[in-house]
Order: C-alpha cells, then sequence, then structure tokens
C-alpha cells in the first residue's frame, strides 16, 4: 500500500488551491511582519520614497515606475509604509501567478504548482521583498512577459503580443537590467528555427512599434539631460580579469546560495542520500515539448549568467532583491529536468521542511530585530525610531520657523527617515548631482534641517556634510530611544536648522 498525504492528495486533486493557499501565505506573512516588527523602512526604501515624491521623469536612480508606483501606493495608504508591503506582495503573487500559468502550459498543472512550492526556498525572491524598488517591480513584469512570450513562441497565439508589448515597455520603464533582459529575448527568438519565423510576420514589427512608443517619451527626455547619464557611465570600471574572475565567482555563489532552500527540498523529495526500496506516491505528466524545455532552460540559465557578468563590470555591489528578477523560473526548470515522473519520498519531513521554510525567514527576522540590539552593538536600520525622529524633527523646525518643514539634507539615511516618516513629506536634498529638483537657492528660501550620526559629545557633523554646509550652528545632538525600551543604545543624531529667507552669506550652503 502506497501511503499519500494530504498535501500529495491535495495536489493531485486541487493544484490550483494549494497554490493560492501557498502564494497567500507567503505574502501575508512577509506583510505582517515588516508591519509589526520594522519601525522604520527596511534597505533603500526611504530614499525611494524621497524619490518618486518628486515624480521625475527620470532620475541618476534609473527608470521612474517602480519610484512612482511607490508615492502612490504610500499615499493610498494614508502615509503609511503598509501600503508599500501590500504592494511589494503583490508584485511576488503576480510573479508566482504568471510562473505557475507558464508552468501550467509547459509540464501541466500539477507539475507547475509543484515548481512554485520549491520557490519558497529562492531567498532572493521571499526575504528582501519588503524593500519594494525596481527589481521587486521587475519580478512580476518580466514574468508575464516571458508567459506572453511562452504564447506566442510556443503556442502560436497572435493576440498575446499586444500585453507582451505593454509589459517589455514597461519593463524598460522600470530598471536598468531590462535591456540585458530583452536583448536575450531577442537573442533567443533568433536562434530558434520557431522564432526566426515568427520575426518575418508584421506581429513582432508592431510589438517593437508600441514598445517604442511606451518608451519613446522617457528615452527623449533622457537624451536631453546628459547629466543624468554621467554618474551611470562612471560606474563603469575596466577589466580586470582576476579580480573581475573572483567577482563573477562570488556572485555566482551568492545566487547558489540563494537557493540552499529549494536544494533542500529537492533532496528530501528524491530520498538522497538513502533512498529505500519502497513505493513512494508519484506526479506523471505527458512529455515536455522540446521548444518547452528549451525555453524554460535558456531563461533560467542566461539571465542570471548576463546579470552576474554586468554587475561584474559595473561598480556598485548589487543587493540580493536584485537578483530576484532573473531567478524566476529556478522552480520550474527543477521540474522540468527531473522528468515526466516525479516521486515524493520523505513526505511528512518534506512537509514539515517546506513549512519551515516559509516561516523561519519571517521569525529570524523579527527575533532579529527584537533581540539582536540586545545582544550585539549592532545597528539595525529596520529598528531605528522612524516616527520619533521625524516627530521631533518637523515639529522643532515648525516651532522655530513658523513654516512646515519642506527639505532635509545631510547622511542619506537619516534624511530618507525624516522624508518618508514627516507629515509634510518634506524633500530630501543629497547633492547638486543626484537631487536636481533642489537647489541651493531652495534652502535658502525654504529653510531646512541638516542631519548626521553624532559620534561625540558637541555632535561634530563628517567632512563632507561640514563640507557642503560649512556655516551651520549646531544644536545639542538629540538621543531617541529604540521603540523597545532598554533594547540597544540610544539613536543619537547631529543636527542643524537653516531658516528660511537668509541670504547667501548665510545659507551654509556649498554647491
Amino acid at each position: 500500500m502506497i501511503y499519500a498525504s494530504i498535501i500529495v492528495e491535495a495536489l493531485r486533486v486541487r493544484p490550483a488551491l494549494v497554490f493560492w493557499l501557498a502564494a497567500l501565505a507567503q505574502a501575508l506573512t512577509w506583510v505582517l511582519v515588516p508591519a509589526l516588527f520594522y519601525s522604520a523602512p527596511p534597505g533603500n526604501l526611504a530614499e525611494a520614497l524621497a524619490i518618486g515624491r518628486e515624480f521625475r521623469l527620470g532620475t541618476v536612480y534609473g527608470p521612474p515606475l517602480a519610484y512612482w508606483l511607490a508615492d502612490i501606493a504610500y499615499s493610498l495608504a494614508g502615509g503609511r509604509l503598509v501600503g508599500l508591503y501590500l504592494l511589494a506582495q503583490l508584485c511576488v503573487l503576480v510573479t508566482l501567478w504568471s510562473l505557475m500559468a507558464l508552468g501550467a502550459s509547459i509540464v501541466g498543472l500539477r507539475h507547475s504548482v509543484l515548481a512554485i512550492l520549491l520557490m519558497v526556498g529562492v531567498s532572493a525572491i521571499v526575504v528582501p521583498t519588503p524593500d519594494f524598488g525596481p527589481h521587486v517591480l521587475a519580478m512580476p513584469l518580466w514574468s508575464l512577459a516571458l508567459l506572453h512570450t511562452w504564447r506566442v513562441f510556443g503556442e502560436r497565439r497572435r493576440r498575446y503580443w499586444l500585453p507582451l508589448a505593454i509589459e517589455l515597455g514597461l519593463l524598460l520603464l522600470t530598471a536598468w537590467l531590462a535591456i540585458a533582459l530583452v536583448v536575450l529575448l531577442d537573442l533567443f527568438l533568433i536562434a530558434t528555427r520557431r522564432g526566426r519565423e515568427m520575426l518575418r510576420t508584421l506581429d513582432p514589427w508592431l510589438c517593437v512599434a508600441i514598445v517604442a512608443i511606451v518608451v519613446l517619451p522617457y528615452a527623449l527626455w533622457l537624451a536631453q539631460q546628459p547629466e543624468l547619464l554621467a554618474p551611470v557611465r562612471a560606474g563603469w570600471r575596466p577589466l580586470a580579469p582576476m579580480r573581475d574572475a573572483m567577482t563573477w565567482l562570488r556572485l555566482l555563489g551568492d545566487l547558489t546560495l540563494a537557493h540552499a532552500g529549494a536544494v533542500l527540498l529537492v533532496a528530501l523529495a528524491s530520498g538522497w542520500p538513502f533512498k529505500r526500496r519502497q513505493r513512494v506516491p508519484s506526479l506523471a505528466r505527458d512529455a515536455t515539448p522540446a521548444e518547452g524545455r528549451a525555453f524554460v532552460l535558456f531563461f533560467t540559465l542566461a539571465p542570471p549568467l548576463a546579470a552576474s557578468l554586468l554587475a561584474v563590470l559595473y561598480a556598485p555591489s548589487p543587493p540580493l532583491v536584485a537578483a530576484a528578477p532573473v531567478v524566476v523560473l529556478s522552480g520550474l526548470a527543477v521540474i522540468v529536468v527531473a522528468g515526466e515522473t516525479i516521486r515524493l519520498h520523505r513526505q511528512r519531513v518534506l512537509a514539515y521542511a517546506w513549512l519551515g521554510l516559509l516561516i523561519a525567514a519571517p521569525v529570524m527576522v523579527a527575533l532579529g530585530v527584537t533581540l539582536l540590539p540586545r545582544l550585539l552593538p549592532i545597528e539595525l536600520r529596520v529598528a531605528q525610531p522612524a516616527a520619533a525622529v521625524a516627530g521631533f524633527f518637523a515639529e522643532t523646525f515648525e516651532r522655530r520657523t513658523g513654516q512646515p518643514l519642506a527639505i532635509v539634507a545631510g547622511d542619506r539615511r537619516l534624511a530618507a527617515l525624516v522624508a518618508a516618516a514627516s507629515r509634510s513629506r518634506p524633500r530630501q536634498f543629497i547633492d547638486a548631482t543626484t537631487t536636481p529638483w533642489l537647489t541651493a537657492d531652495d534652502i535658502r528660501t525654504r529653510g531646512a534641517v541638516v542631519l548626521w550620526p553624532a559620534a561625540d559629545t558637541p555632535g561634530t557633523p563628517p567632512p563632507e556634510i561640514k563640507a557642503r554646509f560649512p556655516d551651520l550652528v549646531l544644536e545639542i545632538p538629540r538621543l531617541f530611544e529604540r521603540p523597545l525600551q532598554g533594547f540597544g543604545p540610544p539613536l543619537r543624531i547631529g543636527w542643524a536648522v537653516i531658516r528660511p529667507g537668509i541670504r547667501d552669506q548665510g545659507s551654509g550652503i556649498r554647491r
């Protein structure tokens, strides 16, 4: 007699229900954990809000779509970060749904849901997603583009050219990485016989025209803004074979490590390393079409290889979340390679391992935020008292000047915190190059609060802030207690107020 757990039976009978339960559980977990345990925005989320607030067509930080959506979600949520956490998990849900639909067409619905369940073990897609930004938004757009590319390539359904064109256009308005992904898409079509046949028809060229229409306003504007491209061009560095080879191997190692959970699930399900000779339940499917196998394997391997090579040549080190768009097909690739019949060993242990991977990361995050600052002398960004910091400086500026705080400057992280958490939504000034929407004249006219981490008793500003604002009148550093009393040392912030309406000699600004 073959023992089959309730999960295996559910996969056989109601695979769609299994998908939605797993996907919604993951999304709900990563909405609740940051909403309940983060007292400050994670990663670069605060700066994304500061950039999105300006609604610029483009910045040195890249295409604008993700920043616009971040500001819209924040405003719709009433100035609460939970709106951004919901938006990030909506991106994850759309990604998983599109991958399930793609997999259902290639390997069948049951095996497709099995591939989605594997994705809980890919940390690059799960853990950093509350940090909404261009790469989180690129995940669903790229996944939808892959789905609709298969619709037109593998299923010859011409009506999907239009959504594919719109998705590629929006992807190009989201992240620079999209250029490499679109090039890979073109290379795949050119390299396959069926793809070359498609390129001889009118549909793909209409697709190119629609993509051009979507991207053209941004491209024309960018062509007139050479100063925006200068920092991007400066990031590229000359080749150094030994250094670059080691960097590339490290990046590939990071990508591999991000799949550790999926590797564990595969090992448990396969019975490795001690396979017993016993009958176990299996899920069978029809043979995978050759075009589907080639499609999945190409877009599983080519994007991470291309992205890692580009990361080697570009100076800034990419964050973990940047890997999310290029590893979306990892689970489906495992299912394709595993064959038409997948036998599930150690079902009970496998279920516990999957549940553990689902809750382990959020539990570790919650424990880390609440306990780690007490055990070790470290500074966790998400544990900073953002509301107290923003409230104090906004109220102090308004009390002293009679005007709401309109501009914050100084340390990028602290300024971004105040810009994101203040009710008046002040604008953030970094420098004239990276924030061209603000000038020294704006600060002279409207005033500002300048912030920095205080390392000594008088609160001496760092050299770069002192050079930019040479005539600051320093205030006594302000101490802020942590959200959990007794956890970690107080946050010590040096600060100064630039009053509005002061002329050049008293503005304290050097451009």
